[in-house]
């Protein structure tokens, strides 16, 4: 994971550089891998350099120190960050120009299959993947010329200052305001992830929330309808969804995962709870023509090494694929995070593939969603 599944955002929220900026603050001292410095002196050494995209803010600060910097100081080949936020339409217009400028870039699910089907990406090149990254990335997350990068989710966070004895638990709990009293929050601009919501509050089975057909988003309405006037905001931007817990405008709300990590580290009086939390992926691409693919199929190996892995959730707080990687966080930061077992086997996953299906009228499923939630919004 898009935003809103329009084609041109990422994940489930906003512009993805604005979730990202500010979210790893909070994130520890660099990691210590002489493992995997080694490991990729022997193996991945080379010279040049590697042209990757990037967000900007405090990711790319993250990053740089956690990933870029190791990967230099361990192979000899330098690391050009290029900062944008929507990357797939300067990729298009690269690979339609016959002139590709960067090496490595990030897509969303919704907009892959087409540019795959177009021939924009090299095919990555596994055989340079250590063993524990092999076994640590599932096979769903290794495609033939694209590998998850990151993922992200949105989860329901509260107040601990509003319930001394505990909160919610799960959206069931978001919905019961008698138990739960207190005004609440859900992401304003995206349906698809509150119709999740919904869904999970009405009683269906994580497993059976996708595909979301047509008398599963009717079912989803009806809940929203009892649930409306107890929003007293919707949020916007992702730094809103913390700030007003934390001014007790809202005593629950739904929020970035990033967003709520960075605020239990911070010492908030915030919890969260991974109880049908809604998750989505980017995939990390090189692209077919770029000047330096050999050095970016280094790049890709070394960031899945779990010991890597573990430093760029550090400094980034968004979780790649390597489950192994759990094993070297901080036991604080892996108990919250996505890529923990635990956290993972409560989850729902954005089914990519369904969402930008298309409709007998030409739209896509996400578009068709997405309309009737602004239709429903402004009723």
């Amino acid at each position: 994971m898009t935003k809103q599944y329009s084609g041109n955002r990422s994940f489930c929220g906003l512009s993805r550089r604005s979730v990202l900026q500010s979210t790893a603050a909070f994130l520890s001292v660099p990691f210590v891998v002489e493992a995997t410095s080694a490991w990729a002196q022997e193996k991945l050494a080379g010279a040049g350099e590697v042209v990757v995209l990037s967000w900007g803010g405090s990711y790319t600060d993250g990053i740089r120190r956690y990933v870029y910097e190791p990967f230099t100081k361990a192979t000899g080949i330098r690391v050009v960050d290029v900062v944008t936020d929507l990357a797939e339409p300067q990729i298009k217009a690269m690979h339609q120009a016959g002139r590709v400028d960067w090496d490595i870039a990030y897509v969303s699910p919704a907009n892959y299959p087409a540019m795959h089907e177009s021939e924009m990406f090299v095919p990555i090149d596994y055989g340079l993947w250590d063993q524990e990254s092999l076994e640590g990335a599932s096979a769903s997350t290794r495609l033939k010329d694209a590998v998850v990068a990151e993922q992200s989710g949105m989860v329901l966070a509260y107040d601990t200052r509003a319930f001394p004895n505990g909160g919610p638990r799960n959206w069931g709990d978001f919905w019961d305001v008698k138990k739960y009293p207190g005004p609440r929050g859900l992401f304003g601009s995206n349906g698809k992830v509150n119709i999740e919501f919904a869904l999970i509050a009405a009683g269906v089975a994580h497993s059976d929330v996708f595909p979301l057909t047509d008398d599963k988003v009717d079912r989803a309405f009806e809940k929203l309808n009892e649930i409306k006037p107890h929003i007293a905001k919707w949020w916007v931007a992702g730094g809103e969804a913390p700030q007003l817990l934390i001014n007790r405008e809202y005593a629950m709300t739904s929020i970035y995962d990033g967003r709520a990590v960075a605020a239990v580290q911070q010492g908030t009086p915030i919890k969260f709870t991974w109880e049908g939390a809604n998750m989505g992926v980017m995939y990390g691409v090189i692209l077919k023509g770029g000047p330096n693919t050999a050095n970016a199929q280094k790049l890709i190996a070394f960031w899945n090494r779990a010991q890597i892995a573990a430093g760029r959730t550090q400094g980034t707080g968004y979780p790649g694929p390597n489950i192994n990687q759990v094993k070297y966080l901080p036991h604080d930061l892996a108990s919250l995070v996505s890529i923990n077992p635990e956290n993972a086997s409560k989850v729902v996953f954005s089914d990519d593939s369904w969402l930008v299906a298309k409709r007998p009228d030409g739209k896509t499923n996400a578009d068709h969603i997405q309309e009737r939630w602004i239709a429903w919004r402004a009723a």
